[in-house]
């Protein structure tokens, strides 16, 4: 089967209200709580893999006025979460249920069990109320609902398991496909976009802007990007185009971690990918005169594709930083064509990222991610401006490899298969200081 951008587009990019792994976990206690007579709950038991745990330990839950915690996450999913609104569940979250969870958790009622061998991301929620249980299971996707159950019956004609399976399955198909392009293919891909998909890619640059608005203006989180802004009026700091996408990148990194109740537009599943993908692209079209909207929306297009290109080969989580690489790598391509870069270009802007940041682990979500979009970000733009001047890493250096594609090979092979390790201890250093602060 051959894809068009818009399949991408439609199975890549979606909105998604805080960090999406605790809005999985979150829509998983609410699918499961959905299921019951009544939210009369007695307790909640969760199964996670480690990166879903090490991604939701941390960050700041929209609606929760800042708290953080998986715990909590699951709660606020199974007493007030809509399970049809998918990553974005706790939309209705109010004061009330907000109460109720928070009650819930410090009664020590919910219960979490770490997979440590699993290695796809995995939740099964399982919510007891008097003698009757109700269980839903995630996996692979973040809102991909594989199974319902009441009492040990499955459901499996439910109307929350259908349509997602497919997409699903989609998702699989499509990521296969795409880990099989050659980067001039993926660029070629952009003359399929039609007005509908400029449209939708605009929606994602305002909706990614109104994060960074909200970082500048309040400076929630570490206040990441109102620092460097105030750096910049102080004189410490120059605002060129790498200052201001490391600016806003990092200020809606501030507000979506901080559990601001505005939704980001999401890449390859992850609202700071999307964050990366978009942002720094953005800023770099405010420094070019003479580049329209048009050519805009194609490199945020390309940004977008690129990221897919490469969680394709290193899966949704990892104990590598899929925002500097992945992200970063889409939002240097989006960069260097919209100034005017060929293929060769964006290649050498590729291998460039890819070289440079390729030792960024993941530690997990929370506010100090806004730091690593900073880098992510301003890495993107110097990237691209080397590429165009001539400078990219060769072939010869580290796991780069003489052409893009084999360098995002190698990349993906880091993340799968050398960095298991790595990912298991990083787990044990947050699960250990979890337990030191109690």
């Amino acid at each position: 089967m051959t894809y068009t951008i818009k399949d991408i587009l439609r199975l890549e990019v979606a909105p998604a209200l805080g960090c999406t792994e605790p809005a999985a976990v979150a829509l998983g206690a609410a699918a499961a709580a959905a299921l019951l007579p009544d939210r009369n709950i007695d307790a909640i038991e969760l199964e996670l893999d480690p990166n879903i745990y090490k991604n939701g330990l941390a960050v700041a839950i929209p609606g929760a006025r800042g708290a953080a915690g998986i715990d909590l996450a699951a709660a606020l999913g199974a007493f007030g979460g809509d399970s049809s609104r998918r990553l974005q569940a706790l939309e209705t979250v109010t004061p009330e249920s907000l109460k109720l969870a928070e009650t819930f958790v410090r009664e020590g009622r919910v219960h979490i069990d770490v997979l440590r061998d699993r290695r796809s991301l995995f939740v099964k929620t399982r919510i007891r109320s008097g003698e009757r249980t109700a269980e839903s299971e995630i996996s692979d996707l973040h809102d991909n609902i594989v199974s319902l159950s009441l009492d040990g019956r499955v459901l499996s004609n439910h109307p929350l398991l259908a349509a997602k399976a497919r997409e699903k399955s989609d998702v699989r198909e499509a990521e296969a496909w795409l880990a099989g392009r050659t980067l001039d293919q993926l660029v070629a891909l952009l003359d399929g976009l039609d007005t509908d998909d400029l449209a939708f890619l605009k929606e994602g640059i305002d909706c990614n802007m109104k994060l960074a608005e909200y970082g500048l203006a309040f400076g929630p989180g570490l206040g990441v990007g109102l620092t460097l802004e105030r750096l910049v009026r102080e004189g410490l700091l120059k605002k060129d185009m790498i200052t201001a996408a490391k600016i806003l990148a990092s200020a809606a990194a501030d507000a979506r971690m901080s559990g601001v109740e505005l939704p980001a537009m999401s890449s390859s599943g992850s609202g700071n990918h999307g964050l990366t993908a978009i942002l720094p692209v953005r800023a770099v079209r405010d420094y070019i005169s003479d580049v329209d909207e048009t050519r805009l929306l194609r490199a945020v297009g390309l940004s977008h594709v690129v990221t897919a290109y490469i969680k394709a080969h290193t899966g949704r989580l990892t104990a590598i930083c899929g925002c500097s690489i992945a992200a970063g790598a889409g939002a240097t391509a989006g960069i260097a064509y919209l100034m005017g870069g060929n293929v060769r270009h964006i290649a050498g802007a590729i291998k460039n990222v890819i070289g440079d940041l390729a030792g960024v682990i993941c530690d997990g979500a929370k506010a100090g991610c806004a730091l690593k979009l900073a880098t992510a970000a301003g890495n993107a733009v110097q990237s691209a401006l080397f590429s165009l001047h001539g400078l990219d890493i060769k072939g010869t250096d580290g796991i780069v490899a003489h052409s893009p594609e084999d360098t995002m090979k190698n990349l993906g092979e880091l993340s799968t298969q050398g960095m298991i390790e790595a990912d298991r201890t990083i787990l044990d250093i947050m699960i250990r200081k979890r337990f030191d602060s109690l």
